[in-house]
């Protein structure tokens, strides 16, 4: 992995950290306070349900990358090699068109929804839906630079911290 890819996917796993984070923290908050003072945090659901949210999309490139997403690998084993890499590169195709179909009709939507404002936060709800183009152009980027490993052999991307058992359990 060369050093712009590894910052890219260090920036994108600390960023789902982050977020991790700020979900624990306004969660076990909004909690303690309820139980405590009989008093909760307005805003704490919502927030907390849209960082979900955004945690979902940033890290499913992530997951991708590592080969954690369910996948039927059966037709991949009875074809020959080179039929393999031809059902590989169709896959990699239509993933592409679909990832990048998906960002288009989330900008839009995103732009369509800037004028409404979540109840609780009160803030445009294109901030929350921004993360369909985001999350859907990054996993156009992890599928780009995993694809020659995953057409070639089936091979997705490796890390001393990451395999695609636990980027399933992300």
């Amino acid at each position: 992995m060369d050093r712009a890819e590894r910052i890219f996917v260090a920036t994108n796993r600390w960023a789902l950290i982050l977020i991790l984070a700020a979900m624990s923290v306004i969660v076990f908050a909004n909690v303690a306070l309820r139980y405590l003072t009989n008093y909760s945090i307005v805003w704490a659901e919502e927030l907390a349900r849209y960082l979900m949210i955004w945690m979902t999309f940033l890290g499913a490139g992530l997951v991708l990358r590592f080969g954690g997403h369910v996948g039927i690998d059966s037709l991949h084993h009875v074809l020959p090699r080179r039929w393999a890499q031809i059902l590989r590169v169709g896959l990699a195709l239509l993933m592409i068109a679909f990832f990048a179909v998906m960002a288009w009709q989330g900008f839009d939507y995103m732009q369509r929804a800037r004028f409404q404002t979540t109840p609780a936060l009160r803030i445009s709800f294109s901030y929350v839906y921004a993360v369909f183009p985001i999350g859907f152009g990054l996993l156009i980027v992890h599928l780009l630079l995993v694809i020659r490993g995953y057409v070639r052999d089936r091979r997705f991307a490796e890390s001393d911290e990451v395999n695609a058992d636990t980027a399933a359990a992300v």
